[in-house]
């Protein structure tokens, strides 16, 4: 069985390590400082306190007045998971936050979908381009502001 660790434990333990990191915690969920993103998950891979070696999923929800990162990790030698959050910096207009490809490969992908759906930018991505959608889409339909527009589609043959 995997044991989840304490929001409130977790946060307690990588305050100690990555001063002014942790923006609050609940009884499940860390929120880490933007700013220190990077860093946190670095410590979170590579201390052997922790040894979240895989990055279960990587998503993105939209609040309106905010983006929100949210990530699940799991340490395979301990059977332990966690989740962190972060809230995205610079606003609406132009959000961005550190990739992390570089400490687990598998966010590869998962990072360009937030990209493409969300239009979350993860800085330092070494391919961050569409994935689902066609280049020059107009915009990231998974926001709550995006403007749909009449796309019909008209067959050419007929009736089929």
């Amino acid at each position: 069985m995997i044991q989840e660790w304490r929001g409130n434990y977790l946060a307690e333990k990588i305050e100690l390590k990555v001063k002014n990191s942790i923006d609050k915690f609940d009884e499940k969920n860390v929120w880490i400082n933007s700013e220190k993103l990077y860093e946190v998950c670095k410590l979170l891979k590579n201390d052997p306190l922790f040894e979240f070696d895989l990055l279960n999923s990587l998503t993105s929800v939209d609040y309106i007045d905010h983006f929100e990162i949210v990530y699940h990790f799991t340490s395979i030698s301990y059977r332990s998971s966690c989740i962190i959050k972060c809230k995205v910096g610079y606003g609406r207009n132009n959000p961005k936050v550190d990739s992390v490809v570089d400490l687990w490969r598998g966010a590869d992908y998962q990072e360009r979908e937030i990209w493409d759906l969300m239009g979350v930018k993860f800085i330092g991505h070494p391919n961050l381009k569409r994935i689902m959608l066609w280049d020059g889409f107009p915009g990231h339909p998974l926001r709550k502001d995006f403007v749909t527009y009449d796309q019909s589609i008209v067959n050419s043959k007929g009736d089929d």
